[in-house]
């Protein structure tokens, strides 16, 4: 079974950094299509960004040039190194999968979770 565990949500004040991890098991890494969405109360979940298996990736804009997802297929792991952070960026971060080699941006289009993590941007 698929499992997605998020660590390294926390406080931090506006203009700093972040880095967030996401550990997948329960399956091969290969060919996994990784995700990032967060989401606010009363808000549908936002796409953040993505990338495949051969670490092609895609943002959303409201965070291009300041957010960058990688991963490391040897750990099973994916990372989103959060920089020149806003208060408008506080949210839960959730890290999505699923198999494929296209990016996608939609939460739709991810069928495995995790379970969150919150972020808080202070000014």
């Amino acid at each position: 079974q698929v499992r997605l565990v998020e660590s390294g949500g926390g406080l931090v004040q506006a203009g700093g950094s972040l880095r967030l991890s996401c550990k997948f098991s329960g399956r091969s890494f290969n060919n996994i299509v990784m995700g990032w969405f967060r989401q606010t109360p009363g808000k549908e979940r936002e796409f953040v960004a993505a990338i495949n298996w051969s670490r092609y990736s895609a943002y959303a804009d409201s965070v291009k040039g300041r957010f960058t997802m990688s991963r490391d297929n040897a750990k099973n792991t994916v990372y989103l190194q959060m920089s020149s952070l806003k208060r408008d960026d506080t949210a839960v971060y959730y890290c999505a999968a699923d198999a494929g080699v296209i990016v996608r941006t939609s939460a739709q289009q991810f069928g495995y979770w995790g379970q969150g993590t919150q972020v808080t941007v202070s000014s």
